[in-house]
């Protein structure tokens, strides 16, 4: 009978000990993270809170985030909107999409119409291949062209709602807020890594 009641006991204590473990786990990941994030905050503080080393920016166009990153980790998250609101790759010239892949920053200038303008190296090869692959697939027209003239820009003067509204209006392109473009170019220059994804 002891031993009936002491498996009993454990069995009802054993979930309250796994859990007591698991809580101590996440509590002790918690903390390491926490310094994790000090140490890099006060890495960058130091330098006058600009991205450290090398920057990669990641573009998630279902989630309508411009990711920057840096060699300490995860440094800013920004909103933005695209071309077309299906989110599709861009196939040619004129459907709206904004393209898939892995780019690069060749340029950057101050723009008349949006405020900034980061132009990125749409098409590249990987580009020119697969539009030649869906031309001869039939899933684009034979006269279609590839296009040309993708970055990253501000919005009109005073238009910043189309980001907050996630309307995307662009031809491909990917719009930022004004004051949001303005940072980015401060400390994104031509060479920088840009991978959009869905």
């Amino acid at each position: 009978m002891s031993s009936i009641l002491f498996l009993l006991k454990n069995f009802i204590y054993l979930p309250l000990m796994i859990s007591g473990f698991l809580a101590a786990v996440f509590k002790t990941l918690q903390a390491e993270v926490k310094e994790n994030s000090l140490k890099r905050t006060q890495k960058r503080m130091i330098k006058n809170n600009q991205p450290v080393g090398n920057v990669t920016l990641i573009v998630d166009k279902s989630e309508y985030e411009l990711n920057v990153y840096d060699d300490l980790g995860w440094y800013a998250t920004y909103p933005v909107v695209f071309g077309n609101s299906s989110l599709e790759d861009k196939k040619m010239q004129g459907d709206r999409n904004t393209p898939e892949g892995v780019y690069y920053i060749t340029s950057k200038r101050i723009h008349s119409k949006w405020c900034r303008f980061l132009l990125l190296d749409y098409p590249n090869a990987e580009d020119v291949e697969l539009f030649q692959l869906r031309k001869r697939k039939g899933e684009i027209p034979k006269h279609a062209r590839i296009g040309g003239g993708i970055g990253i820009h501000g919005t009109w003067p005073n238009e910043d709602y189309v980001v907050d509204n996630y309307i995307n209006w662009t031809l491909g392109c990917i719009s930022m807020k004004n004051e949001d473009v303005k940072e980015l170019y401060r400390f994104v220059n031509p060479g920088v890594k840009v991978i959009i994804r869905k």
